[in-house]
């Protein structure tokens, strides 16, 4: 048998590390249930407008994202989000308030009460918690600093970024720096401004200021680039029924139509949902399977592309979007302001928003019918937004599993992945469901699995020469 890899799963993550692999020498092959590449990750474009239905923009945080884009010749292609879009909109009392970015702005802001603001300066003084608390992101934000605080920031933030609710969201585990920067640090606030200066020595860019990019025929150029430079070595439409392991081969089953095939190959990566790994049939002769990955929780998401005529919608636009808290009683998540993000995202004198509904905050509103949520979003961008008349153009995307939930107890799952890796020699997994949910962070999780993966096959390689090296003598 030659060192091969079965990558499973053709995102980003598989995407990302199948083309780290091609560039060292290493053969691999890319298997994918569905018909095409790039997971979530695709664009469309119809009558002047580009509806996103995944993610709408790619975080620079890594100088390997920037290297991997130009070795990609994508850097004609690629576009930074205007900078109008640094200002981003939350909803008080029904209207839309700009988040302030300034000492001063946060002072005057009537996004919070005087006696909020009061509250939110105890972080200097307060204690840091006990290492090992398992504890609640709104617990953790509540005890540092205030309900107000996790109602009109925090609530909203992580309905932006995880469609989840901060009361199921584990601190350490979806968001581990904070955890961290209070047990370095005690005060939050005292802790970013360290933190800064030490990202600047090391070249770390924070998400909240990494530069937003994107590409001018959308972020499905960058799947389309990553599947051009590995096509040979991709298989769709060609789901993983089964995994076996016999010693260092590994036995990957394949449906192709009504027949099956097996190949074999010398590791692993795991690099497709959790829920989807979990229906292969796992037999690595010690008992051990991959159900208990089908645990992890997702939420359901719709995402809403609607364009209007500009002359039809009262607000500016002047910003990424806007994001709306629960305790508000409006019934989508938010909207980005797509048209004013990038250029040509909508036809002249037209505005293209993106809404999103449902999350853990509404599931049912995630999978109810096309009309009820078109209808349903557009009250809500009618008393927003001042949204007068009709869309010119629809674009809707439901998931039913959108993105993976760090709940409290999700420790746990780590937990099983790292004892899966370490009991099978060349098993990696790598993805959304264990490595971060944003889109920087899956295809560094691809990058960083090839890495693992090619020190693999070198420790696999010296160990043969040195089992023939004591044969021959």
């Amino acid at each position: 048998m030659n060192p091969s890899v079965a990558i499973i799963g053709a995102g980003i993550t598989g995407l990302t590390a199948a083309y780290r692999l091609s560039q060292q020498g290493v053969p691999f092959s890319i298997y994918e249930s569905s018909s095409r590449t790039g997971g979530v990750i695709h664009t469309s474009e119809r009558d002047g407008y580009l509806a996103e239905h995944g993610p709408n923009t790619l975080l620079e945080t890594s100088p390997i994202i920037r290297t991997l884009l130009t070795e990609l010749d994508l850097g004609l292609e690629q576009i930074y989000s205007n900078p109008e879009a640094e200002k981003r909109f939350l909803v008080r009392n029904h209207r839309l308030q700009a988040l302030p970015s300034s000492l001063l702005g946060w002072a005057t802001t009537p996004l919070f009460s005087f006696p909020a603001k009061i509250r939110v300066l105890g972080d200097f003084l307060l204690p840091r918690a006990p290492s090992d608390l398992e504890e609640t992101l709104a617990a953790f934000v509540v005890r540092r600093l205030g309900q107000e605080f996790l109602d009109y920031a925090i609530n909203p933030f992580v309905a932006g970024i995880y469609a989840g609710e901060p009361e199921r969201l584990s601190l350490r585990e979806a968001f581990p720096k904070l955890h961290a920067i209070e047990q370095r640090y005690r005060s939050l606030f005292l802790g970013q401004l360290i933190g800064a200066r030490e990202r600047r020595k090391t070249g770390e860019i924070s998400k909240s200021n990494a530069p937003k990019l994107s590409f001018r025929h959308g972020l499905g150029s960058l799947t389309q680039a990553l599947t051009r430079q590995v096509a040979d070595s991709v298989h769709t439409s060609t789901p993983v029924t089964r995994i076996c392991r016999q010693g260092e081969i590994w036995t990957v089953t394949i449906q192709k139509g009504e027949s099956t095939e097996t190949h074999e190959h010398s590791a692993i990566l795991l690099a497709a949902p959790a829920y989807r790994l979990a229906e292969i049939d796992w037999n690595t002769g010690d008992g051990q399977s991959l159900r208990w990955l089908g645990d992890i929780v997702y939420t359901p998401v719709t995402s809403l592309a609607l364009g209007f005529r500009r002359s039809e919608v009262a607000h500016p636009l002047d910003g990424f979007g806007v994001l709306v808290p629960a305790v508000e009683k409006i019934p989508i998540l938010g909207a980005i302001f797509s048209s004013s993000l990038f250029p040509n995202r909508a036809p002249t004198d037209h505005v293209l928003l993106t809404c999103y509904l449902g999350g853990s905050r509404d599931p049912k509103l995630a999978q109810a019918p096309a009309e009820t949520q078109i209808e349903t979003t557009l009250k809500a961008l009618r008393q927003l937004l001042g949204v007068t008349g009709q869309p010119t153009f629809i674009h809707r995307t439901a998931y039913s599993r959108a993105i993976p939930q760090y709940e409290i107890g999700f420790g746990k799952f780590r937990e099983r992945m790292a004892t899966l890796e370490a009991s099978n020699a060349g098993l990696h997994l790598a993805g959304h469901f264990r490595d971060g949910i944003s889109l920087s962070d899956s295809l560094l999780a691809g990058h960083d699995a090839a890495t693992k993966l090619i020190q693999h096959g070198q420790r696999s390689n010296k160990t043969h020469f040195s089992l023939a090296s004591q044969t021959i003598n």
